[in-house]
């Protein structure tokens, strides 16, 4: 019972460790990309692209959004649709983080990642 309890722990904390990882990735990755001013997009995105394609960030720039979950959805159907919103939600965080203040007032109301690249 106790190694049970242990292994749980450890993979928590596994776990824990790997998201506080991937957010200090992010923030050095949106440190070194190109901040988007207004008149430099191609330049912006496709640096969005490459650093949110080395994250495997991707995702909700490749494809589309998938159909809302039903009770009838598979378990691969499931987990499609939360990688999908994991990556659309930090996809905006980061683009969020390389666009200039006075650009992020315009794209404040967007929940598709795809509609900004």
């Amino acid at each position: 019972m106790f190694y049970l309890t242990l292994s749980c722990d450890y993979i928590n904390l596994l776990i824990s460790i790997y998201v506080l990882i991937a957010a200090i990735s992010l923030h050095s990755h949106a440190s070194s990309a190109t901040v988007f001013k207004g008149l430099n997009f191609a330049k912006w995105k496709e640096q969005v692209n490459f650093h949110l394609g080395v994250l495997d960030l991707d995702l909700a720039l490749l494809e589309a959004k998938p159909a809302d979950l039903t009770e009838a959805g598979t378990d691969e159907e499931n987990l499609y649709h939360k990688a999908w919103t994991r990556s659309n939600r930090l996809s905006l965080m980061f683009m969020r983080m390389t666009i200039a203040n006075n650009i992020k007032t315009a794209i404040d109301s967007t929940e598709n990642a795809k509609k900004i690249s």
